[in-house]
């Protein structure tokens, strides 16, 4: 008994064979090519989650992909904000970010939220530099140009990427925070996707995935088994115009077009709070989110 207890798993050690195989051509195929990862959601409160994703960014890393990751931490801001004596804000899911708003949203950003994700991607044998878009003029914002006003909201207008190609090549992976400078020197809060989309094109990635708190883009939204799996650009534009993609969603789908505008091959809408989701959407032939790409 004893004997047969040590006797290897067979089927087990036959299907991580399968899986390693199925990998194969698409570590081919994106082995140094640059991966912009948009970081936000369940995935980044809930620590077993966390520790997977942050897992799955050092495998890219490790097997020679180069991940850069920008996050959120609308969250951490609002419980900041709270603690500080300021109640949270929102119209249509943005922050309302006066003056003060956006100098917590800094603080926690750029102070605890990426430093601290700096520090969890080494424990998990990654090298990893933190950065905002102040940092070497990466980029350059302007104020969000629609109504109703939100204060220092921004958007980006110019990105430079050499600082975090310059990261990529010497080894590191950059886990950028959304904050970004004006023309005149004012501070900018800038929705992550947005942000992630609009460097993804200059960056010259080959994909952008956006990990976020729902499984992709619904035919119909009422009806879980009507995921889109692939939704090309002309179709994505459609279904905004019509109401079928709207709330959350729009940024979301808006930051997969701008990438695409930019060069980037596929984007990726992806349910973060599927452990190792993002190995799973990469590296095999079915995926489990929405796909966007060109027309």
């Amino acid at each position: 008994m004893e004997e047969s207890k040590n006797q290897p798993d067979m089927e087990g050690l036959r299907h991580r064979a399968a899986v390693l195989i199925e990998a194969l051509p698409y570590l081919r195929q994106f082995r140094g090519h640059t991966v912009v990862v948009k970081y936000g959601g369940a995935a980044m409160l809930d620590a077993g989650l966390r520790t997977d994703v942050l897992k799955d960014i050092v495998l890219l890393d490790h097997v020679g992909l180069h991940p850069v990751v920008v996050h959120g931490g609308g969250p951490e801001i609002s419980e900041m904000m709270r603690r500080l004596g300021k109640e949270p804000e929102f119209v249509d899911g943005q922050r309302v970010s006066d003056a003060e708003t956006v100098e917590i949203a800094q603080m926690v950003l750029t102070g605890k939220t990426n430093p601290d994700l700096v520090a969890a991607i080494h424990q998990q044998g990654g090298r990893a530099i933190g950065l905002s878009g102040k940092d070497g003029a990466m980029v350059v914002a302007r104020k969000h140009g629609t109504a109703p006003d939100l204060g220092n909201v921004g958007e980006v207008a110019e990105v430079d990427p050499s600082l975090v190609r310059g990261l990529i090549s010497q080894g590191f992976i950059p886990v950028i925070a959304p904050i970004a400078a004006g023309p005149d020197g004012e501070t900018f809060n800038i929705n992550a996707d947005h942000f992630a989309g609009r460097i993804a094109g200059p960056l010259q990635a080959s994909k952008l995935v956006l990990l976020t708190d729902v499984r992709g883009v619904f035919k119909d939204r009422s009806d879980p088994d009507s995921l889109i799996s692939e939704l090309d650009a002309g179709r994505a534009h459609k279904m905004i115009a019509e109401g079928g993609i709207e709330a959350g969603m729009i940024p979301k789908v808006q930051a997969c077009l701008d990438a695409l505008d930019g060069g980037v091959r596929r984007c990726h809408i992806v349910d973060g709070r599927l452990p190792h989701a993002l190995l799973m959407e990469l590296f095999t032939d079915v995926g489990i989110g929405t796909m966007v790409s060109p027309e």
